[in-house]
């Protein structure tokens, strides 16, 4: 067997190993979900297909799964999809189907991603059915990664019944206690200040859409996805961080110090009344029970670190992106601790945790060498040593902060220090040369492949992207009866 044949047959049982693993991981959360009583990722997707559907980037799965689409055939995806959720919205009207707390428009975004699917399977072959199979699992995956999310999130409500913020809250006195003086400042300033980071807080998928978008604008022509991208990184930190929720469960100031947000926690749950008003004083940590609703989402901060990949991403975009990206950085970063949803301990190690998965994507894409496995190396421990300094040794961090503090800036900007140095610039792309295509090809329907579409590279040197074998990662929506559970 040629050396071309076999990577093939590598790729072939990893995509298959990798779809087994995920449908295994949908089935196990709709089952964890089903016995406490609230439907599965599985079931949720499915009711979109007719029912309003809940909060959820349906939109922004379509735009994404149009990098695989000539301009022409944008046009009429979305204009079908619009279609689509203008027919039901009537419909749904007519009779008084229920649409508390779901959107009017989506489901037809996601009937053109599966019709996408089923022209891709029986009027496509070879390269071309690929491509559009990859652009269909590309936009379905972040529709997924809502559902995991939200079920990831009750899961967390109802298994981890203790809270650890007394200990995250005593070692953030090493930093200042900095969710207090910020939830004041956005309250002086509100309601501007609270419209802007609200906007910018609930709107991160949209701003990763964005930067993906103009990172996968060449698909069409090269006829394959870029090896390395925003939604590969924004998908791995959805797989991993939501463990660290289950090791590590935090609810947040507002609920552990404050009157709670969105009709859940609250003062009744609350270990005293104090956030944002009044100064947190330094106790001996322990443990405490709260409510089964509000998920366990703080450690890490999750927004932070999908907040500092886009950050990353448009370092090479054009001024426009470049600026967004860091506007949407430090807005996340104020909104996090602003609206109480974090210590100020949380954002070091989201930020740790982000570009040590970085880092590791990166080098998995350009090859494995000394200063990449260092760099992810030390990463991982300085991401390990500060969970455990945070569980182990608040009392002493809330004793010395002139020291300790200072010791979590440096840890942060060492690892910082160690990206920027150690990650090489990646070379700007250059589109493949273009072909003419048939007449039959050019009037294919809505999801045909690129009409104007370069043949497909070999495959030794085309490959595949990691995020269609990634497992959805958490964002925000909440379960029945809760507040919108955002991994924060």
């Amino acid at each position: 067997m040629s050396s071309r044949g076999a990577g093939r047959r590598r790729r072939v049982l990893l995509w298959g190993a990798a779809g087994v693993v995920t449908l295994g991981f949908l089935i196990a959360l709709e089952i964890a979900a089903r016995r406490y009583g609230e439907p599965g990722p599985i079931t949720n997707q499915v009711k979109g297909l007719v029912l309003a559907p809940k909060p959820g980037p349906l939109y922004g799965g379509l735009g994404l799964m149009m990098v695989v689409l000539t301009w022409r055939q944008r046009f009429i995806a979305a204009g079908a999809a619009l279609g689509i959720d203008a027919v039901l919205l009537p419909v749904r009207w007519a009779v008084e189907a229920d649409m508390t707390g779901g959107h009017v428009f989506g489901t037809g975004a996601l009937w053109v991603m599966l019709g996408t699917a089923v022209i891709a399977v029986t009027r496509r072959t070879g390269p071309d059915r690929v491509l559009l199979l990859k652009g269909v699992g590309l936009g379905l995956l972040l529709v997924a990664a809502r559902k995991v999310g939200d079920t990831w999130l009750f899961i967390t409500a109802k298994t981890r019944p203790t809270v650890l913020d007394q200990y995250v809250a005593t070692a953030d006195h090493a930093l200042g206690n900095p969710s207090w003086p910020a939830g004041r400042i956005v309250e002086a300033t509100d309601p501007y200040s609270g419209l802007l980071l609200q906007l910018v807080y609930g709107q991160l998928a949209v701003a990763a859409v964005v930067v993906a978008f103009h990172q996968l604008r060449n698909v069409t022509v090269e006829r394959r996805f870029p090896s390395h991208h925003l939604v590969r990184t924004f998908l791995v930190i959805g797989l991993l961080g939501p463990a660290f929720y289950m090791i590590f469960p935090v609810v947040g100031p507002v609920f552990a110090y404050g009157p709670g947000a969105s009709g859940t926690g609250g003062v009744e749950w609350a270990a005293v009344n104090l956030w944002p008003h009044t100064p947190l004083p330094v106790t001996t940590p322990q443990p405490m029970t709260y409510d089964g609703i509000t998920p366990r989402n703080c450690m890490p901060s999750l927004h932070t670190a999908w907040a500092v990949a886009i950050f990353v991403h448009t370092r090479r975009a054009p001024r426009a992106l470049r600026f967004a990206g860091t506007f949407w950085l430090v807005v996340t970063l104020a909104a996090t601790l602003g609206f109480g949803y974090h210590y100020g301990v949380d954002l070091i190690a989201g930020v740790v945790f982000a570009l040590t998965i970085e880092a590791a994507l990166r080098s998995l894409d350009r090859g494995w060498d000394r200063p990449g496995i260092l760099l992810v190396a030390y990463g991982t421990a300085v991401f390990t040593a500060l969970l455990v300094s945070y569980r182990y040794l608040p009392t002493e961090m809330a004793a010395r902060p002139e020291v300790s503090g200072p010791l979590l800036i440096l840890a942060m900007t060492s690892v910082i220090y160690g990206y920027v140095r150690t990650t090489p610039r990646p070379a700007p792309h250059l589109p493949a040369p273009r072909t003419p295509v048939t007449e039959a090809a050019r009037d294919d329907a809505v999801t045909a492949p690129a009409e104007d579409a370069a043949p497909a590279p070999a495959e030794d040197t085309a490959p595949a992207p990691a995020e269609d074998t990634a497992p959805a990662p958490a964002e925000d929506a909440a379960p029945a009866s809760a507040r919108s559970p955002e991994p924060r």
